[in-house]
Order: C-alpha cells, then sequence, then structure tokens
C-alpha cells in the first residue's frame, strides 16, 4: 500500500500521450484532406474519369487526317452559381476527321455595370474520349477578364485522336464558366490604365 502514491503520476503521462496522439491524427487527417484535390486532379488528368479534360496538347508528330472517318463533336456551355455573364458555342456542333486541328469559338459577354473575371471548367462525355480529346489552344487555360458590357470571341483548336475507339461516334464537350471575383477584376482596371497611359 505505501508503494500507491508513487504510482499516481503514470496516468498523467499515458493521458497526456493520448491526447498527443489525438492531436497528431486530426492534423494529419487535414492535411491528407488537403493534399486529395490536387491528387484528385492529377488522378482525373491521367484516367479521364469524371469527364475531366487534360491540358494544353503539343506534339511534334505530323499526320494526315483520316478522311474516312467522321466523328461529331457537340458544344455546351453554362454558368456556374451567380455567374451573370451571357456564354455559349457559336457553332453547336461540328463534323470532324480524327487526326484534324479544329477551331471553334465561344462567345461571352458581361451584361453587368462592373469589370469581371470568369474562368472556364471544360468536361467530356463519355469519359473514355477524354484520352483521345486534345486541346492545343483552349481560353479555358487562362482567365477570361471582361469590362463592364464588353464581349469577346474565344477560341478553342482541337485534334481528335486518331487512335478514338471505332464505338464512339460522337464526343460532347461542355464547359461551365465561373465568376473569379473582384480581386481579379482589379487587375483589368490596372492593366487598362497602364495601356492607355503608354498608347
Amino acid at each position: 500500500m505505501a508503494n500507491q502514491p508513487a504510482n499516481k503520476p503514470a496516468p498523467q503521462r499515458s493521458n497526456t500521450r493520448v491526447v498527443g496522439w489525438c492531436i497528431a491524427s486530426v492534423a494529419g487527417m487535414f492535411a491528407f484532406g488537403f493534399a486529395m484535390v490536387p491528387l484528385y486532379d492529377v488522378f482525373c488528368d491521367i484516367t479521364g474519369i469524371n469527364g475531366k479534360t487534360s491540358g494544353r496538347y503539343e506534339s511534334t508528330e505530323r499526320s494526315a487526317a483520316d478522311m474516312t472517318r467522321t466523328v461529331k463533336v457537340q458544344f455546351l456551355a453554362q454558368n456556374g452559381p451567380d455567374m451573370p455573364w451571357i456564354f455559349r458555342p457559336v457553332a453547336r456542333s461540328v463534323e470532324v476527321h480524327p487526326g484534324e486541328a479544329i477551331t471553334v469559338n465561344f462567345y461571352a459577354e458581361n451584361p453587368t455595370d462592373r469589370d469581371m473575371v470568369g474562368q472556364a471548367v471544360p468536361s467530356l462525355s463519355p469519359s473514355e474520349g477524354t484520352l483521345y480529346f486534345h486541346k492545343t489552344e483552349c481560353f479555358c487555360f487562362n482567365q477570361q477578364p471582361l469590362a463592364a458590357g464588353e464581349n469577346t470571341e474565344m477560341p478553342l483548336v482541337f485534334i481528335v485522336d486518331q487512335d478514338l475507339p471505332s464505338h464512339i461516334t460522337k464526343l460532347t464537350l461542355s464547359y461551365t464558366l465561373y465568376d473569379q471575383g473582384e480581386p481579379q477584376a482589379t487587375v483589368l482596371k490596372t492593366t487598362s490604365t497602364t495601356i492607355n497611359d503608354n498608347g
């Protein structure tokens, strides 16, 4: 019985260790959660899952288009939440031969009385086709600033790969346009002022 007081600090050390492990676990879960977003983006880029298209396509190989085959590419455009712009494809669809570079345009208009910046996010269906749809130039690669009342046509240059599986005869490319907020829009004003001062 005389040894019991000497053993009392042990539970306190044990509790401190448990609390430390809990804090470390919570911190690890937060870090894992933040890491999942870029990892998911990379995974989607590689596999085409969720219809996410890859970034800029660059190739030094030049091959003739397959004139014996035609693929229909449809275009859709929609606005994200609270995005007031007018946004639509100039052509609703095109017929393409795999291997040829095709240029199409999307129309955007800022009908508001304030400068804004938009960002378009693409997706493709069927998702299997994302591995064979290559964008060499796309307005979706960069943010698009528009002054109040301004409109523009934004180009997209793409190639449907000749290795596209034969059972895929139609691809649907969809863009969702998001409002990037006022902080980026102030860059537009600064840039316009600089151009006017130097012009």
